[in-house]
């Protein structure tokens, strides 16, 4: 595989104990100590209150990542190509359409059926910011933020314009969590860019590896890594947040992972072409 590469312009962030990236990014590397605690959805910013109330959680999770990573690059929200990845959608709203195609009134409300779909959250994220970008949604069980990296990666090198990546997952409840037992609710959102500006964070230089990905020494956010598929990408912001040139390796598919070199610049803001 050609390695793909692309500038982190800003992150968005909302986890269990994890409240925003800038809170996020002080217990990732220790400034405070990481507390769990149920993630707190806020309100969906932007959208008109008739949509507002239609929202489920994976929706509220969704934008709120995507307008915290948007807000700190300093884009229009409604210019930026959007990848929505998550690995199984609102599992809260499944629960509820199972129990009422199982009950005696068979009625679906038509809002459980629009929010059933993959790409709910990006029909919303449109709405809300007035995009008109291209938008692409996928799905690869616990590999999806992987893949959806790869999908961002791809675009940015091939239309050289910035891309705004989404990912998110959310818990299910019993008895789906018996056969998907996805942990907490967890979303990050990244703006990727084809070029270096005053916001740049680190470049990420992408390729395909055999190795193990790379586990958190904190045991309880290593939980929530291997609990939730969007978390995966957590040692990826470990690496952000201590802002140090290094290596991760992501989980993608059972035999093969994402080997992410972090590439941070130098006194003058040039970067390096080499790997650390």
């Amino acid at each position: 595989m050609t390695r793909l590469s692309a500038f982190i312009e800003s992150i968005g962030l909302l986890g269990p104990g994890l409240p925003d990236w800038p809170r996020a990014a002080d217990m990732l590397v220790g400034r405070t100590p990481y507390a769990h605690a149920p993630a707190e959805l806020p309100p969906p910013a932007g959208l008109p209150a008739v949509e507002r109330r239609r929202t489920g959680p994976v929706i509220k999770l969704a934008l709120a990542v995507g307008h915290e990573a948007v807000a700190n690059s300093g884009r229009d929200a409604a210019t930026l190509a959007t990848v929505f990845a998550s690995s199984g959608g609102d599992g809260q709203n499944c629960h509820a359409i199972c129990e009422t195609l199982a009950s005696e009134d068979r009625k679906l409300s038509p809002t459980r059926f629009h929010n059933s779909v993959h790409n709910a959250p990006a029909g919303y994220w449109s709405i809300a910011t007035h995009a008109m970008a291209p938008s692409n949604v996928l799905c690869a069980h616990d590999g999806s933020f992987a893949a959806g990296l790869l999908d961002s990666l791809c675009q940015v090198a091939i239309d050289a314009a910035p891309v705004l990546l989404i990912a998110y997952d959310s818990e299910y409840p019993e008895p789906l969590r018996a056969v998907r037992p996805v942990s907490d609710s967890f979303a990050v959102a990244l703006v990727l860019a084809p070029e270096a500006s005053p916001r740049t964070l680190a470049r990420i230089d992408v390729g395909l590896t055999d190795a193990p990905a790379t586990a958190l020494a904190n045991t309880e956010l290593e939980a929530l890594r291997r609990g939730n598929p969007a978390a995966r990408v957590l040692p990826l912001l470990e690496a952000l947040a201590t802002q140090r040139a290094c290596s991760v390796a992501l989980d993608y598919l059972p035999d093969t992972r994402l080997h992410v070199d972090v590439v941070l610049p130098d006194a003058g803001g040039v970067f390096s072409n080499a790997a650390p």
